[in-house]
């Protein structure tokens, strides 16, 4: 492991107990960034006459610049002061956003999507920075808070790029996002705490670290572990419901697949209620609901394969217990690590995100083969093997003594110089 410099000697929090809420709205817009354009896909494809397939490539520059985003530029939190860093991308993306809403041609738009996603990973970088500014008493409740905003922000994008793109053109959506972006940028430059950065490591530094952690950090690769197998199961399921829904069993349309997609609201309202559990009962508790949580939805999705209203009912309940599962671990998970060394935060987080994104690739591409091959009772029994790789998981970690659960060490950030106390 590199060494670090402190900067400073840790202070008291900085985070006053209505800041989350503005940091938590930011999560949801910028988050939604690099959502939307998937709602959209069909009428750039009209607009500029290119195959829907071309269209759809945006789509994937823009996951795939987010994914190079994470890995690339959440480590800087470590390194830089993060409400400067944070300011500057927000101005990036808006600007990034003003240039694909005016863009004349497929070319501009690709790129100036590509740099949407890349600098949209404000939320990675705010998780981290609440989660050192905040009393550790009150750790998991402010990162249940944020993870609702992002939540919220997956959940409305595509209804946000779907509606006004209809009635407004496409172009809407990403000029309207620019301008709530750079508002974003104003507000949290004005009221974000200052805090000395706590590494001066480089740049190629704080990259290979990010490696190395997982390696070095047994509860970062417990909570990855966590993560990944859960988080896999519920890309496996989304990807094959639609295929489902849209299949000779059903045979709907891929609107039913988006109304059937807000199912995934209800989790909103968890993930700050999963906070306050990880405060009260421990990380470990939390995390072992939600396996729970997501062995039940691997049965109830079997009813799926029955079709008809109860087949249906059957597939919404499944894929919110899933969702809710996934949510809940989330903020166990980060809680865990975010209890870890305070100057790494970011790179704790930056290894963590990285892991989760490639097994909801993993989860996506073997959910859909199990699906075409085998049928939708096999791809239920790929998430159940999964789920129950992460109980094996906690059963061979064991449990820690509910007095070990949390904070071990106030992980704190520096005094705050500037901002609100």
């Amino acid at each position: 492991m590199s060494q670090n410099t402190s900067l400073t000697s840790p202070g008291p929090p900085g985070l006053n107990r209505r800041l989350p809420l503005l940091m938590a709205l930011t999560c949801g817009v910028t988050v939604a960034n690099a959502y939307f354009p998937q709602a959209i896909t069909p009428l750039i494809a009209q607009s500029f006459g290119v195959s829907p397939a071309t269209a759809a490539t945006l789509a994937t520059v823009t996951q795939l610049g987010y994914a190079a985003g994470i890995f690339l530029l959440v480590p800087l939190g470590d390194r830089l002061p993060r409400r400067p860093l944070i300011t500057v991308l927000l101005v990036v993306t808006s600007l990034a956003l003003l240039t694909a809403g005016l863009a004349p041609d497929t070319g501009l738009l690709l790129a100036a999507g590509t740099l949407v996603g890349l600098a949209t990973v404000v939320p990675q970088i705010l998780l981290p920075m609440a989660a050192g500014l905040v009393e550790p008493e009150r750790r998991g409740s402010v990162i249940g808070t944020l993870q609702a905003g992002l939540i919220g922000g997956i959940l409305l994008a595509r209804a946000f790029g779907g509606v006004l793109g209809e009635h407004l053109g496409w172009r809407a959506p990403y000029l309207i996002a620019a301008a709530l972006t750079a508002l974003l940028a104003v507000a949290l430059g004005l009221v974000l705490p200052t805090a000395t950065p706590r590494a001066r490591d480089r740049y190629a530094t704080l990259l290979a670290d990010t490696l190395r952690m997982l390696h070095a950090e047994n509860e970062l690769r417990r909570s990855v572990l966590f993560q990944v197998t859960v988080f896999g199961g519920f890309s496996a399921a989304w990807t094959a419901v639609a295929l489902l829904i849209t299949g000779p069993r059903y045979g709907m349309g891929t609107q039913a697949v988006g109304v059937l997609a807000l199912v995934g609201a209800g989790s909103m309202f968890f993930a700050p209620a999963a906070g306050r559990w990880v405060d009260r009962y421990g990380t470990d508790r939390v995390n072992l609901w939600c396996i729970a949580g997501a062995l039940a939805a691997a049965a109830v999705l079997t009813a799926g394969s029955l079709g008809g209203p109860a087949g249906m009912v059957g597939l919404a309940a499944g894929l919110l217990l899933i969702d809710v599962a996934v949510q809940c671990g989330q903020v166990a998970n980060q809680t865990r690590i975010f209890a870890l060394r305070p100057e790494v935060h970011s790179r704790l987080n930056t290894g963590y995100m990285t892991c989760s994104f490639l097994a909801a690739g993993a989860g996506s591409w073997l959910g859909a083969r199990a699906y075409t091959h085998l049928g939708w009772t096999a791809l239920c029994a790929l998430i159940a093997l999964a789920v129950a790789l992460s109980l094996a998981t906690y059963l061979i970690g064991g449990r820690k003594p509910p007095s070990d659960e949390g904070s071990p060490t106030p992980a704190t950030e520096p005094e705050p110089t500037t901002g609100p106390r």
